[in-house]
């Protein structure tokens, strides 16, 4: 039997049905807490308590910089997470975990980690197996450079030729 060719529409589509509503299954928990997904995706950055720049900060929460300005704003007012100068560089500020955020964060992840076992979405071996596709996906495409394809090479997505 022939293998039909891939669209790449399915698989931007499934993965992101997946995420949104892998989202909403959660969100319950993590509203019990006031707490965004965003929020609670710098939450978990900071909590191995090393300090992360913003730069790091907003590509693990995959947020513009302006937009991780003010949650991160917030996060300060809240007590939860506080800013100091990169001792490597007095000119790069870090985020880290005040001892209230790291104690907001193990609420929330214990909170998020049950609503996920509730729902039972994946044997661990298929988790797994998804982890290490995703994993591989995303390294694949940090890897390839940006809007070489392999028919427009040279030619930037979006444009007519």
């Amino acid at each position: 039997m022939a293998r039909r060719p891939r669209r790449p529409e399915e698989l931007l589509h499934l993965l992101t049905r997946a995420e949104r509503l892998s989202v909403q299954r959660i969100r319950s928990a993590l509203d019990e807490f006031g707490c965004s997904v965003e929020a609670w995706r710098v939450l978990d950055l900071l909590s191995d308590g090393a300090g992360h720049n913003m730069t790091a900060v907003a590509d693990h929460a995959f947020l513009p910089a302006p937009t991780l300005t003010k949650l991160v704003d917030q996060l300060v007012d809240d007590n939860l997470v506080f800013r100091r100068a990169d001792p490597a560089d007095r000119r790069r500020v870090l985020a880290q975990l005040t001892p209230r955020g790291l104690e907001r964060w193990q609420q929330v992840s214990r909170a998020v980690r049950a609503q996920w076992a509730a729902a039972e979405p994946l044997a661990a071996e298929d988790e797994d197996a998804l982890r290490a596709l995703l994993a591989r996906l995303g390294d694949a495409w940090e890897e390839a450079p940006a809007g070489v394809t392999g028919a427009g090479a040279g030619r930037a997505a979006g444009r007519g030729r």
